[in-house]
């Protein structure tokens, strides 16, 4: 079963159902943080010998009692521990954890002003309950963390960090190892969390009830494909269209194109400005070319006719040329229902002019800017919650959703985070070769392989690639990676 993920309410109404059958919240605090202590202890002695002193931060709620308690826990096993505190909280539990950090003859400050360094920083600032704007004083505080040396760790989530969109409000905590509590949280894996977050372990508790539904799943890294059968052909593992291909922009259909061949594709063929057809055959000769220009209605029709998939809109440009051409494709594209169909890039842009619902195998490849157009709002809007914003997208249009970015979001019937991918594959022609191995990979498996899995490849193809280094990677080498990845994923 794959790792599902929660809204920031979802966790706190388990809590509150938890509660309700008389069980302890300052015991689920200790718990919490007994078990936070253990990993902490394991995590020290394995990968970091070096640590001997540690501050803990806490704020005023529950997660500073999550805080106090760890180091209560930390102190017992021989570590020299200081805290590190806002003015001492009013609630039950909290009084209860400062009781006992106060037993174990803890140091406690109350400020932030660190005299000395420590080999590692535990943050209990923020919990999952944080939804406002952090006001100066504390965005000082934190910026006072961030500048520490040293190891850092979160307890639940990096303060500042939303939870549910990723989000900073507007700075968070940067830290090596988060241990999120219950379950996890879907501002660790997109938006801005995965820069945040650092590593991430599940705390897990209380058992799960039947009221407790998840928001999203992880995708998974595992993915397995058919093997290809001994009597098999070229016509046997689809046709790919790609179509696009402006005269001033003819490298993202080559990118597109050869993409879907490394993905398995038996056959692929560009239909573009005739001016890149040299470029084109240079570089891949089984590529087949067509002059976009010359296509009559009937041409395209039987051209549609005769292919699995269609991968349109990558260089398409966004001039009254590209219009003129996105016209004359769309609807046949559309109301052809053996196709395989994904929109990237320019007819994205176009589509936001169509009133229009789109088929169920129809597959869309928005980056954020491309959403805003999509949604008619602002990139922000887009960024400042990702998931809201992909349900939006299938509400307007229908169809099958990727969300590109940091924690890429992917809407089938059920939403999904891809956990893969690297910074250094935000660059130029990324989305072009996501396109191609979309309609390779379902031209030839169709409904056996999923959106989700697809997303992983590339991103797992763009993570080979940056074993080598993440600044300098190029669209145009992630051939070979999609080539290797696609064939290490055979059942």
């Amino acid at each position: 079963m794959q790792a599902q993920v929660y809204h920031s309410h979802e966790i706190q109404a388990w809590e509150r159902r938890w509660f309700s059958q008389q069980n302890s919240a300052f015991g689920l605090m200790q718990q919490a943080a007994w078990s936070i202590a253990q990993h902490l202890l394991q995590l020290f002695q394995n990968n970091y010998p070096e640590v001997k002193t540690i501050a803990v931060w806490c704020g005023h709620g529950n997660n500073a009692g999550d805080g106090y308690c760890i180091a209560s826990y930390l102190k017992q096993s021989g570590y020299a521990v200081e805290i590190f505190a806002a003015e001492i909280g009013a609630s039950t539990d909290l009084k209860q954890a400062i009781q006992l950090a106060e037993q174990n003859q803890l140091k406690i400050h109350l400020d932030f002003d660190l005299q000395a360094s420590f080999d590692c920083h535990i943050d209990a600032l923020f919990g999952i309950g944080l939804n406002r704007d952090l006001d100066q004083a504390w965005q000082t505080i934190i910026q006072n963390f961030n500048t520490q040396t040293g190891i850092k760790i979160a307890v639940d989530l990096p303060s500042g960090l939303n939870a549910n969109t990723g989000q900073t409000q507007p700075i968070a905590v940067k830290v090596d190892y988060t241990f999120t509590i219950l379950g996890l949280k879907a501002g660790l894996f997109t938006g801005l969390g995965k820069e945040y977050s650092g590593q991430i372990e599940t705390i897990s508790l209380i058992p799960t009830d039947s009221a407790l539904k998840a928001v999203a799943l992880l995708a998974p890294q595992q993915i397995q494909l058919p093997q290809r059968q001994a009597f098999g052909h070229k016509g046997s593992y689809g046709h790919v269209l790609v179509v696009g291909g402006h005269a001033d922009m003819g490298g993202a259909v080559i990118l597109a194109a050869e993409s879907a061949f490394c993905a398995g594709a038996g056959k692929v063929s560009i239909v573009c400005h005739q001016k890149h057809h040299t470029a084109i055959l240079a570089r891949s000769p089984n590529i087949m070319v067509k002059d976009i220009n010359v296509f009559t209605e009937d041409e395209i029709q039987s051209l549609i006719n005769h292919v699995d998939a269609v991968s349109f809109g990558m260089g398409l440009g966004r001039d009254d040329w590209a219009e003129q051409q996105f016209l004359k494709w769309f609807k046949p594209i559309c109301a052809s229902t053996h196709l395989q169909v994904v929109f990237d890039a320019d007819a994205l842009w176009f589509l936001a002019t169509q009133n229009t619902q789109l088929s169920p195998n129809t597959y869309l490849t928005p980056h954020p800017g491309e959403a805003a157009k999509l949604l008619d709002c602002s990139i922000a809007e887009i960024e400042s919650d990702r998931i809201a914003a992909i349900h939006r997208l299938k509400k307007k249009y229908s169809g099958k959703w990727v969300l590109k970015g940091a924690g890429s979001l992917i809407l089938e019937d059920k939403l999904w985070i891809c956990t893969a991918g690297n910074p250094g594959m935000g660059t130029g022609g990324m989305g072009d070769v996501l396109a191609g191995m979309i309609a390779s990979l379902k031209a030839q498996f169709a409904e056996n392989v999923q959106l989700h899995d697809i997303v992983t490849l590339h991103a797992q193809a763009g993570d080979y690639l940056a074993q080598q280094g993440i600044r300098g990677l190029q669209a145009q080498h992630m051939a070979h990676a999609v080539y290797r990845v696609i064939n290490s994923c055979q059942e």
